[in-house]
């Protein structure tokens, strides 16, 4: 059987050119990120065969998880020191972030039952930066009418809208109040309230999780769901929105390359691809690496993998990861907590998050805090761009200080063959990635991702 699969050959293969694994797959997947690994997973499960490649000889491609040893190699920083343990407690993400508890990913993990090989736990504080201080987002009616975010009267009326927004049901017109949210903006919604601008900021930037305010000026509607999102998370694990994987978030793009492997999928780490190639209409028809060729009717993947004509750049996002030996101050010596500062806090555009974890999350030793500070730049100075979160987290042991540029593609791919996903932007959170991650899927298949499942469903211990 062995030499029959080694003496393979197709009409298509060039002389002296070998078939790469199986040689004729329906989709080509380049690079192991978390959106790669979602579609390779969903694709096999519809019963298509699935080549994924990555050249690192890890999975996560720029959002993997690494440990110690690995994370010194990276930033070139020598040999880790010897007080901050040992290197199998450690899995640090690069690219940090939380999930909502009842968002589209959680969604995603239960549609594909990937839940199955993961434990998460919930973070357990949601903070924001106001005023030259950080206070906690309230998680209950109580703790806002408590909250030193607003006085008296603002908190009254902070109540009324956040009932409204509990209540509202797009499809139930009582539930409206007389309010059309397709047409009136986020600003309107609010001042019809009589909430104040600092209340308008600290509800879209920390609950809503805008990342500027381009969406005042939009019809409050999409908005409006994000709160709803928000507030339907927190009530569901009461201290905070967000839930992590135990391990680190390099168990996500592993859990959906299981669901692969199981459904015949066929993997290779530690291959880069040489070559794109292209039939004479100019769609993508398969890859080359090294002098084994593959081909397919499709290629995805992350932007590293395409010529430049393919995609654009669309900015720079700095992130500092820290290890501190304290939890960050202010915050209720919680392990994990996220910090947002509003950009306008700090006369900035865009906003700077802040979050740590430590080992309750099997992400560190005992005593070690991972702090992580990252923000879309807006200068030429990457660390001037981060002071105001550094400044949060006193006491710093060590810092590794990362520059990324950011793509997104130049078409949707449907001419090409080529789909591409976009850069993972700055915040700490990953709702606008899987609105990418969704729109990269319908691109490939032509239809929407069923998401009509109770995200109330994940069977963990939070």
């Amino acid at each position: 059987m062995a030499e029959e699969q080694e003496k393979k050959t197709f009409d298509w293969l060039p002389e002296g050119m070998e078939p790469l694994a199986d040689g004729e797959y329906d989709a080509i997947i380049m690079g192991t990120g978390l959106k790669e690994c979602v579609i390779s997973g969903l694709l096999s499960v519809q019963g298509m065969r699935v080549l994924q490649m990555d050249r690192n000889n890890y999975y996560g491609a720029d959002g993997a998880s690494l440990n110690l040893t690995n994370l010194y190699k990276k930033f070139n920083a020598g040999e880790p020191p010897e007080n901050l343990g040992s290197n199998r407690d450690f899995n640090v993400d690069l690219i940090p972030k939380f999930i909502m508890a009842c968002g589209n990913l959680t969604k995603m993990l239960l549609h594909t039952k990937v839940t199955r090989y993961l434990e998460f736990k919930s973070i357990e504080g949601s903070y924001v930066y106001k005023g030259g201080k950080i206070l906690k987002v309230p998680a209950t009616p109580e703790e806002a009418l408590r909250s030193p975010l607003m006085g008296l009267f603002e908190k009254r009326r902070f109540r009324s809208f956040l009932v409204f927004v509990d209540t509202y049901d797009e499809t139930k017109p009582e539930t409206h109040k007389g309010k059309n949210l397709a047409v009136m903006t986020m600003k309107q919604l609010y001042e019809s309230f009589g909430l104040q601008p600092d209340t308008h900021q600290f509800i879209s930037h920390a609950m809503c999780l805008q990342l500027d305010d381009a969406h005042l000026d939009q019809p409050a509607l999409a908005t409006v769901k994000d709160l709803q999102t928000y507030c339907y998370s927190l009530s569901r694990y009461g201290t905070s929105p967000y839930i992590y994987p135990v391990y680190g978030l390099g168990g996500l793009p592993e859990g959906f390359s299981r669901l692969c492997a199981i459904h015949g999928g066929t993997f290779m780490l530690n291959r880069d691809v040489d070559e794109i190639m292209y039939n004479d209409e100019g769609e993508a028809i398969g890859v080359k690496s090294g002098n084994e060729m593959a081909r397919a009717k499709f290629v995805v993947g992350d932007p590293s993998y395409f010529p430049t004509e393919k995609v654009r750049q669309t900015g720079q996002i700095v992130r500092c990861i820290c290890f501190l030996n304290h939890p960050i101050p202010n915050c209720g010596d919680l392990e994990s907590v996220q910090i947002i500062i509003p950009g306008p806090q700090v006369n900035r555009k865009n906003d700077i998050f802040v979050c740590s974890i430590a080992s309750s999350h099997a992400v560190s030793a005992r005593g070690v805090y991972v702090a992580i500070v990252s923000t879309k730049m807006e200068g030429e100075d990457a660390d001037k761009e981060v002071v105001p979160g550094l400044a949060l987290l006193g006491h710093i042991m060590q810092r590794f200080t990362m520059v990324a540029t950011t793509y997104e593609p130049m078409s949707d791919g449907n001419s090409d063959k080529c789909y591409i996903s976009s850069s993972f932007d700055a915040s700490s959170h990953f709702e606008a990635d899987v609105d990418d991650l969704l729109s990269l899927y319908k691109r490939v298949t032509g239809k929407d991702l069923d998401m009509n499942i109770n995200a109330d469903s994940v069977e963990a211990d939070y």
